[in-house]
């Protein structure tokens, strides 16, 4: 007996010392596209230059919360952990690829919540059949490099030496006109004084001393990664703060759409969801469907957008009472709610239906 209890007491401190390559998600604050991201009443979207309609109901975009790279769990923690409903226990590098520290992880969310506000917006003007046009701008700055402290990410390129710029592969045709150690001038409107029609004025020249690539090839370079991002007619701006990844894009699209169009899309429903969004309105799938799930019925959602394929795992842990709307479009999410709105809830294409 003393044997058996000296080792069960060993196993016990084994279990709790010993960590495991495991992370935790549970559910994320949920924020209402439609209304204001906190008590200071700023708006989740703002729009100015065009006409805005009042909107009823909610359209909540839904997140999820993850334990950090750091983060090195217990035994009996994650065990603990599988037994809740409300703790989703994934391996660590399914999160946080080997290496990945938690300042890239955030700055990679930090990219893709901004490339998705692009696209929610291009998706949104698009299907109202708003006209909108592009430029190419600073996408990155490599550290270290001949323009590090020159440019910065967001710059909007209008010309090098002289010649207007109209697509990325024109600036490194520009660029490689020179040789290593000779000066390129770039003409910019700084980031953050863009507009969807930037004045002259706004425009500055930037001088960056070119160099060589380290990669062998004898390269001209200034160590910068141009995109091409959209413009818009008018300003759209979208204010989260602390929020990244791309599984809001469906949601932004359809609080814009609400905003700028006189048909109240919710009829004054609950309406939460999830989904990455492209340019052309397709909707894709996320991570952490069951703690956005719950996350959205705790905060009173009745009907939940669900990207078709997340349906399969969202079936299996849908919290009562929310009704799962399948959806793989832009279009169809609109459509949907029409159905909503109408009470034709029977109507309505469900994650539960063969």
């Amino acid at each position: 007996m003393l044997a058996a209890t000296l080792t069960l007491i060993a196993l016990l401190c084994v279990s709790v010392l010993m960590k495991v390559p495991y992370t935790e998600m549970s559910p994320g604050p949920t924020y209402n596209t439609l209304g204001a991201q906190d008590s200071s009443g700023t708006p989740v979207i703002s729009i100015s230059g065009h006409q805005t309609y009042p909107t009823t109901g909610n359209l909540n975009m839904t997140t999820v919360r993850v334990t950090g790279a750091k983060y090195e769990p217990s035994l009996v923690s994650e065990v603990v952990g599988y037994l809740r409903d409300d703790v989703l226990v994934v391996p660590h590098d399914n999160v946080y690829p080997p290496g990945q520290t938690d300042q890239q992880a955030q700055q990679q969310n930090a990219e893709e919540f901004a490339s998705s506000e692009d696209s929610a917006k291009t998706a949104a003007l698009t299907e109202l059949g708003i006209p909108i046009g592009t430029e190419v701008v600073v996408g990155s700055v490599v550290a270290g490099g001949p323009s590090e402290g020159k440019l910065h990410a967001g710059d909007q390129i209008v010309a090098v030496d002289g010649t207007p710029i109209g697509n990325q592969a024109q600036v490194a045709q520009q660029v490689t006109k020179h040789k290593p150690g000779e000066t390129v001038v770039f003409t910019v409107v700084p980031h953050g004084k863009d507009s969807p029609t930037p004045a002259a004025a706004d425009e500055v020249k930037v001088p960056v001393t070119t160099a060589k690539a380290a990669d062998g090839t004898g390269r001209t370079i200034v160590g910068i990664g141009p995109e091409v991002t959209h413009t818009y007619p008018f300003k759209i701006d979208i204010g989260l703060q602390d929020v990244g990844g791309p599984s809001a894009g469906l949601m932004f699209s359809l609080g814009i759409v609400d905003k700028l169009t006189p048909t109240d899309l919710t009829g004054g429903k609950f309406v939460a969801g999830t989904g990455t969004i492209d340019d052309d309105g397709k909707v894709g799938p996320i991570g952490g469907i069951a703690m956005k799930l719950i996350a959205a019925r705790d905060k009173g959602a009745e009907y939940f957008f669900t990207p078709s394929d997340n349906c399969a795992e969202a079936s299996k842990n849908t919290p009562g009472g929310l009704h799962l709307i399948k959806v793989d479009t832009l279009d169809g999410a609109l459509k949907a709610l029409a159905e909503v709105r109408a009470g034709q809830t029977a109507a309505l294409p469900s994650c539960n239906s063969k």
